[in-house]
């Protein structure tokens, strides 16, 4: 599915991301966890296309797409919620969902499953987007990513700020992503125990590389905790 090797990520002059190996298998949850600051969200801007990727290699099923712009990477499959989740908040959420279909050139509804298991989505649709809560927002953010019937949905830090019973929420509809529509998930995230409730495999990364990686069967959470508190 995604096969990134040997990436560096820059910011100006500085190097954020230092050689990333990182692999997205089809149809499976890979789980980027580590302490703030250490480059996590800025490895899921590269593979999106909006930061500088002078070196290395990203493919996506077998297709080399590192110079490729953002808009033809969302165009290929890759979906993507960022950190904060950039809802626009003088746009309706009906609006605000119906940009998720830009990348497929398309207008009108999404599919019908998004609603189904965002019901927030149609029963707010009139009502601005900066009007709703952190995680009804959150809700529509994944939910206009997939309006674009991504092949991979890429999601940065979805329970920050969010209440506990949205959070199991939130949850519960990447599992049901990924398990009734076959997407695969790349996710950063603070919250250990969600990541390792629903992950197949985890990352930890501290400034900018890979330094423990591991099928989430087979993990030591201990160590993990550890490398993320040190």
């Amino acid at each position: 599915m995604l096969h990134v090797s040997g990436m560096d990520a820059y910011y100006g002059e500085s190097r954020v991301i230092n050689g990333l190996d990182l692999e997205v298998p089809d149809g499976k949850i890979v789980a980027l966890v580590g302490r703030n600051g250490m480059g996590k969200s800025t490895a899921l801007k590269s593979i999106m296309g909006l930061v500088k990727t002078p070196c290395g290699s990203i493919k996506m099923n077998g297709e080399e797409i590192i110079k490729k712009p953002a808009y033809d990477r969302a165009r290929l499959g890759i979906g993507y919620v960022p950190q904060g989740r950039d809802i626009f908040p003088q746009m309706t959420v009906a609006e605000n969902l119906e940009l998720g279909l830009l990348p497929l050139g398309k207008k009108g509804k999404a599919p019908e499953y998004i609603y189904e298991m965002f019901p927030i989505i149609e029963r707010f649709a009139s009502r601005k987007g900066g009007d709703l809560s952190g995680g009804q927002q959150q809700q529509l953010a994944i939910g206009r990513a997939l309006a674009a019937q991504p092949k991979i949905l890429i999601l940065d830090e979805p329970t920050e700020g969010i209440q506990p019973s949205i959070i199991k929420e939130i949850g519960r509809a990447i599992r049901q992503i990924n398990e009734t529509k076959g997407i695969s998930v790349l996710i950063v995230e603070q919250y250990l125990d969600f990541v390792l409730e629903i992950a197949d495999y985890i990352y930890v990364m501290e400034k900018g590389e890979i330094i423990y990686k591991s099928l989430v069967k087979d993990c030591n959470e201990g160590e993990i905790q550890r490398l993320m508190t040190e």
